[in-house]
């Protein structure tokens, strides 16, 4: 899995884009850190595969730096990597199905998959397996939505970019960013409405080792007060 994101400033980026140029390791290797959650991410969102979305990421990796000295610093570097990952991503999709009709996409359901984990606190066990069943419905929703929708989703809810930066990214009008993250919201909601009823029941667990834990006090204070 990807490392965390960590910060980097402009200057701080200009600093190491120079040292990567000069091949130096250290400077890579924070680049890297930098922007693996975001790249992976992204990738993930139009492969929908794990496996190959690193593989997609680790590509475009290598193409950037091999290429560094084509970034003229007009975009972040950020953004430079996220247009080389989906130009790579899609390249796959292209070789490995039949062409997408875009201008018909936003009406075309797509297959389940996995998508990224989410991170769990230490909770006890029946609390932990809730949270996992939701966290994957989550997921499969958001593999569910059509290409367009999950794209732009991922771009601005969960790598919290803005309306403008991602319809640059992605070659879009700000109004038609809006548009389709307005229509995945509603297909995100539809979808998890479907799956979440059932589980409604299930909510707030308070059996196994809590349940046992709060009889055993009620015992032991009933002992106190005889």
């Amino acid at each position: 899995m990807p490392k965390q994101q960590v910060n980097v400033g402009p200057a701080a980026e200009a600093d190491l884009v120079a040292g990567a140029r000069q091949g130096e390791e250290a400077a890579v290797r924070a680049i890297i850190r930098h922007n693996n959650r975001r790249l992976f991410r992204v990738a993930r969102a139009i492969v929908r595969d794990d496996s190959e979305a690193e593989d997609v990421v680790q590509e475009s990796y290598v193409r950037a730096f091999t290429r560094l000295g084509d970034f003229r610093g007009e975009s972040s570097l950020s953004t430079w990597l996220t247009r080389i990952v989906i130009n790579e991503a899609y390249g796959r999709l292209r070789r490995r199905r039949a062409t997408v009709d875009w201008t018909t996409v936003e009406a075309v359901p797509t297959i389940e998959a996995q998508i990224i984990p989410f991170p769990s606190p230490q909770l006890d066990p029946e609390r932990t397996m809730a949270q996992h069943e939701i966290s994957r419905l989550l997921e499969r929703a958001i593999d569910a939505l059509p290409d367009a929708f999950r794209v732009v989703l991922v771009a601005r809810l969960i790598e919290e970019m803005s309306v403008e930066e991602t319809a640059k990214l992605l070659s879009l009008r700000p109004e038609t960013v809006k548009t389709r993250l307005h229509r995945a919201r509603a297909l995100l909601r539809a979808d998890l409405e479907r799956s979440v009823g059932p589980l409604l029941t299930e909510a707030f667990p308070f059996d196994g080792r809590r349940c046992e834990r709060m009889a055993d006090a009620v015992v032991e204070r009933l002992r106190c007060a005889k």
